[in-house]
């Protein structure tokens, strides 16, 4: 039987919870997964511009004190938020930021935007809405071992591969008993299907039983199940072994109103994160050596604060390069001098650095994608290597 007639017969038993279920080992020991920040977040906030006055001059209610930032070079700090969780690993030189980093929508919408990101085409012309970027990228992986953690499929991940999406939130959650499981399995008896689905019913015993015991470490150490710490750290356990490719999206970055600085909205959110990643990193193990994580954002904010002290939609980003052999340590990719004369359309950080030229110069190296697999992954785009990977 073929996997992908597999994926199909699970997903067509609505009691499993699941929309498909990957049971093969991955082709490749290298990892890679996309982190979605929907809302677009102000990475000006994280990624701090703290050698220009003319961000204290933009921003007298919100900006991050020098003072507090942590500092990463001459030009740039980080957010005090990120002190204990992320700091760390920009120390160990498995972390990098890449600011002025995104698309070339100019739509300002989170939709159209987000959108253009997933499916990672050229945005003039026909595009097919069938086709995202990662799927193509798990097509040139032989469309092995790719999830996506969320609730329904999401844009990136739809296409000619076969590709299960998995709840969080869900995971713990039984879609049947004991005594549901064994009708099921009495259906296929003594059919070509019994093996396969009594697998499957397996395979998420072992997967609840795997998500207890992490629930139950995380209640004795007081960390939040409903925090994406808790998540990342499910995300690893399945990652871990069994997934070459996820997809997590995170939500609530529209921070038009009250954003904060040291503290507040933002803050909170930057220091949730950063604890997931942190605790994503431990959940790897030893595979951490292997795995690449990219934190994106459909756009970034408004440079100046606006009247309610938030941020409006805007356009440039800085997107985060983690694992563990990340050539970090650094913030990298073209820049420019912040300040009133670059801003792009007098508002916003301008994008010089194009994300799927990025991306695509990382896929070169981290799972060794030759020219003509980059051009079915993101076609009519030079993949730029910045020598962000060790190897």
């Amino acid at each position: 039987m073929q996997r992908r007639d597999l994926l199909k017969t699970l997903a067509a038993i609505p009691a499993l919870g699941f929309s498909g279920k990957l049971l093969a080992a991955p082709a490749t020991n290298n990892k890679f997964l996309l982190v979605f920040l929907r809302g677009g977040y102000d990475a000006a906030n994280l990624l701090v511009p703290y050698s220009s006055s003319f961000y204290y001059e933009s921003r007298p209610n919100i900006a991050i004190p020098k003072s507090e930032a942590i500092a990463l070079d001459a030009n740039w700090g980080l957010h005090p938020a990120l002190q204990k969780s992320l700091y760390p690993v920009y120390q160990r030189k498995q972390l990098a930021f890449l600011p002025f980093a995104g698309t070339d929508d100019l739509s300002r919408s989170h939709f159209e935007t987000q959108d253009t990101i997933e499916l990672g085409q050229p945005i003039n012309g026909t595009r097919n809405f069938q086709s995202g970027f990662m799927n193509r990228l798990a097509a040139q992986l032989d469309g092995k071992s790719a999830i996506a953690f969320t609730e329904q499929i999401p844009l990136s991940m739809r296409g000619s591969v076969a590709i299960p999406n998995l709840a969080l939130k869900q995971i713990n959650k039984s879609g049947l008993n004991a005594r549901q499981a064994n009708i099921i399995n009495d259906m296929y008896k003594d059919t070509q299907l019994a093996h396969q689905v009594s697998q499957g019913f397996d395979v998420r015993t072992q997967m609840q039983n795997d998500m207890k015991q992490e629930m139950d470490a995380a209640s004795r150490q007081a960390i939040s199940a409903k925090g994406f710490e808790a998540e990342a750290k499910r995300i690893a356990t399945m990652m871990r072994d069994n997934f070459s490719l996820g997809f997590v999206d995170i939500g609530g970055w529209d921070t038009h109103v009250g954003q904060g600085a040291v503290n507040g909205n933002l803050a909170g959110r930057l220091e949730e994160l950063g604890r997931g990643l942190a605790a994503f990193e431990e959940g790897m193990g030893n595979q951490w050596a292997q795995t690449l994580v990219v934190v994106v954002s459909e756009f970034g904010r408004t440079f100046r604060e606006n009247g309610n002290r938030g941020t409006d939609h805007g356009h440039g980003s800085t997107y985060w390069i983690m694992g563990g052999g990340v050539n970090g340590g650094r913030v990298a990719g073209e820049q420019v001098e912040v300040n009133a004369k670059t801003l792009f359309q007098n508002r916003d950080f301008p994008v010089l650095n194009d994300y799927r030229s990025i991306l695509g110069g990382l896929f070169s190296r981290h799972f060794q994608l030759n020219s003509q697999q980059l051009e079915q992954v993101f076609p009519k785009v030079a993949a730029r290597d910045l020598n962000l990977l060790n190897s």
